[in-house]
This record gives structure tokens, sequence and C-alpha cells, in this order.
């Protein structure tokens, strides 16, 4: 009868969560969960989204100071998702940029082959040369309006990540660790 009594005593209830990440924010959210009571389960390669990751975590149902960790987490969940949002923050912009270009170079080469066709050729050589510009221009304005905005984004994204590490260990004194 003491076994049976010893064995309820040392139950312990879990709660179970998946989240499905991006990989390069896999060690982000395996060490920051970690200071709110998780403790990882195992990962897998997500099948709906390329370059993503399912992680499985666990937790005692009856962890203390439960409301504050999970409202301490929600921050993290939030600080996280800025990040990521900065982060491709750094090119949406220059992308658009490039393709429009590259769009408009397109148009002047279609102008210039439909020149061609029907025997213009001087018009054609006039088209082709703001064709090719199009063509060979968006590369450049991509790669600086990238890095100009990596340099307005990064002290951004540097606060978020001290915000992590302050929420992470304002949770991990509450686990008492």
């Amino acid at each position: 009868m003491s076994e049976i009594t010893r064995n309820e005593s040392n139950f312990i209830g879990y709660e179970y969560k998946d989240i499905t990440v991006k990989r390069k924010m896999e060690s982000v959210y395996t060490d920051g969960y970690n200071n709110f009571g998780w403790t990882l389960e195992g990962t897998s390669t997500s099948v709906q989204n390329v370059g993503s990751v399912t992680i499985k975590f666990k937790r005692d149902r009856k962890i203390r100071n439960k409301v504050e960790l999970t409202r301490l987490q929600r921050q993290f969940d939030a600080a996280v998702a800025e990040i990521e949002t900065l982060e491709s923050s750094k090119v949406i912009g220059a992308s658009v940029v490039a393709y429009v270009i590259g769009v408009i170079g397109t148009s002047f080469m279609a102008g210039s082959v439909f020149a061609n066709q029907a025997d213009m050729l001087p018009l054609s050589i006039i088209l082709a040369v703001p064709g090719f510009v199009g063509w060979i221009i968006p590369y450049f304005l991509f790669s600086s309006i990238s890095k100009k905005k990596t340099n307005k984004v990064a002290p951004l994204i540097d606060q978020k990540f001290d915000k992590i590490y302050e929420v992470c260990e304002k949770a991990n004194a509450l686990l008492g660790k």
C-alpha cells in the first residue's frame, strides 16, 4: 500500500506545446522556452513550411508562478515575432524596387523586339539600351537598399534581443533555478 502512495506522490502531469518556427530561430526558442519551465522533447522538420522546424516541449502542469510565466512567455513570443518582421523588412523594400525596375527594363526590351520585327532597327537599338540597363541595375539597387535597411534595422533587432534576454531572466528567477 505504501508503494502505491509513493507512486501517486511522484506523478507529474505534463502539458505539451508544439511550435513551428523558422530554422534560424530554432535556438532562440529552444533556449528561451527553457526559462519558462518548458523542457525540449524533440524537433522535426516541418512538412508544411520549407525552412521551418517543429519543436516539441513539455512542462509540469503544476509549475509555480504559471500565470506570470505565461504572461512573460507571451512577451517573449511577441519580441521574437517582431525580430522576424524586422529581419524580413531588410529585403522586402529592396526586392520591390528591384522587381519594378526589372519589369520596366523588360518592357523596354519587349518594345525593342517589336521594333526589330517591324524593321525599325534604330528604334530597336534605342529601346534595347534602357532594357539592358533595367536588367543590370536591379542587382546593384537591391544590394545598396538592403545594406542601408540592414544598418537602420540592426539596432532595433539588438534592442529586441535585449528585451528577450530580460524577459527570460525574469522568468528564470520565477522558476527559482
